[in-house]
C-alpha cells in the first residue's frame, strides 16, 4: 500500500491522537486502526486490524508486499517495525450496585445500537440474544442466517425472527458450497486449522449473499460471549482446565483477551466476501460498561450472560432473551459437515488434525 501521513478507519484522526495523547483506550469508537502520523495504530481490544510497517502495510495481509505481520491489539508499530503499547484494558473495580451495573449497560448498548440505521446495512441473525439486540437496533434492515437445513441456528433465527415480527433470508449451506469456498476462507484469512475455517466459512458464506443482496456493510454480535460471560468454561473456572483463571471475572477477563485474535479472522473473511463488518455490542461505551460487572452477572451455574440478558428485556420478547445459543460452527453445523467431507475424503478420526489436513488438500 502506498504510504501516505494518515490513514484511518473506524475513528477520525483527532479522536486517535487525543487518544493517545491522553493513553485513553475507550475514546467513544467501535475500533479503529490504520497509519497516523507515519506508525500504525490497532485499538485496545483489536476491532480493527492492520498489518505490516509503515513504510509497506495494508488492511489485509495480502495488500503488503513483505511480512504480514499484524500490529498488536493496543499498540503502534513505530517506523522502525518495533511495537509500543499505548493503552491497555482497564481493570475497574467491581460494581457494587447491581441495578445500577444494568442500567449503565442498557445505556450504552442504546447508544451504541442508536447508529444502525443505514440503509447500507443488513443483520447476520442466529436467534440468540446477541444478534437479537443488534437487530433490534436496526430494524429495517434485513436479517440473514447461514446453515445447513437441519441446523439450530436456522431454526432459532427463525423463532426469533417470528417472535420480533422480522423477516428473515436463510442462507441454506451445503457441501459444495464449502468445498468452493474453504480455499476463499484461508486465502482471505491465512489460516488452515479446522476451528479458524469451520468459524469463517458461516461468516463468508452469509456475507456473499448479503453483499450480492446489495448490502456493503453486515452486523453481527460479536464480543458478547466474552464480553459478557457467554462461554460455559466462565462458569466454573477453577474446575475448568481450558482456562487457567479460578473466578468467573478473571476466566471471563482470559477469554476477553483472546478477541482481537478472533475479530482479525472474522473482519478479513467478511471483508473478502465483500462487506465490511460492524460490530456494535463491541462499542467502547458498551465495554466499558461490561468490565466492571460482578461475576453473578456474568455467568452462574443456571444463566450466562446474566446481565446482558437482563437488559435486552427493554429490545426483546422474553423467548428471545432467553434463547439459547450455539457456537457459529455448531450452530449451523459446518463444523460437522466439514468433519464428515474430511472422513469421505480419506481423513479419518484416527489421524492426527485430519480436518485440518483435508483443508490443506482443498488449497
Amino acid at each position: 500500500m502506498t504510504v501516505t501521513a494518515t490513514r484511518i478507519r473506524g475513528a477520525d484522526a483527532g479522536t486517535v491522537r487525543r487518544a493517545l495523547a491522553a493513553g485513553d483506550p475507550h475514546p467513544g469508537t467501535t475500533g479503529f486502526a490504520g497509519l497516523l502520523d507515519g506508525r500504525l495504530v490497532r485499538d485496545v481490544l483489536g476491532r480493527r486490524p492492520v498489518f505490516g510497517t509503515p513504510a509497506d502495510w495494508g488492511f489485509a495481509p495480502g495488500d503488503v508486499a513483505g511480512d504480514p505481520s499484524p500490529v498488536p491489539a493496543g499498540h503502534v508499530r513505530e517506523a522502525d517495525g518495533t511495537d509500543r503499547r499505548v493503552w491497555s484494558l482497564p481493570d475497574p473495580p467491581v460494581a457494587a450496585d447491581d441495578a445500577a451495573a444494568v442500567v449503565a449497560l442498557t445505556r450504552a448498548l442504546d447508544d451504541s445500537l442508536s447508529m444502525l440505521r443505514d440503509d447500507g446495512l443488513a443483520v447476520a441473525f442466529s436467534g440468540g440474544v446477541d444478534s437479537a439486540l443488534v437487530a433490534a437496533g436496526a430494524p429495517d434492515a434485513p436479517c440473514y442466517v447461514a446453515g445447513f437445513p437441519e441446523a439450530h441456528d436456522v431454526a432459532a433465527a427463525r423463532d426469533a425472527a417470528a417472535a420480533m415480527g422480522r423477516g428473515l433470508r436463510v442462507v441454506e449451506l451445503d457441501h459444495d458450497e464449502l468445498v468452493r469456498a474453504v480455499p476463499e476462507v484461508v486465502a482471505a484469512t491465512g489460516r488452515t486449522n479446522a476451528m479458524d475455517v469451520s468459524i469463517a466459512l458461516p461468516l463468508y458464506l452469509v456475507a456473499e449473499r448479503v453483499a450480492a443482496d446489495g448490502f456493503d456493510r453486515l452486523a453481527l454480535g460479536q464480543g458478547a460471549d466474552e464480553l459478557f460471560g457467554g462461554y460455559a468454561k466462565v462458569v466454573d473456572p477453577a474446575t475448568d482446565d481450558r482456562v487457567d483463571a479460578t473466578t468467573v471475572r478473571s476466566a471471563t477477563r482470559e477469554v476477553i483477551d483472546g478477541l482481537p485474535d478472533g475479530l482479525e479472522r472474522d473482519t478479513l473473511a467478511l471483508r473478502a466476501a465483500g462487506v465490511d463488518p460492524v460490530f456494535p455490542l463491541l462499542a467502547d461505551g458498551v465495554v466499558e460498561a461490561a468490565l466492571p460487572l460482578p461475576g453473578h452477572l456474568l455467568a452462574t451455574g443456571a444463566e450466562r450472560k446474566v446481565a446482558l440478558r437482563r437488559a435486552a428485556a427493554d429490545w426483546l420478547p422474553e423467548s428471545v432473551v432467553a434463547a439459547d445459543k450455539k457456537a457459529v460452527q455448531y450452530g449451523s453445523l459446518v463444523s460437522r459437515e466439514l468433519d464428515r467431507l474430511a472422513r469421505q475424503a480419506g481423513f479419518k478420526r484416527r489421524m492426527d488434525r485430519h480436518v485440518d489436513r483435508y483443508v490443506e488438500s482443498l488449497l
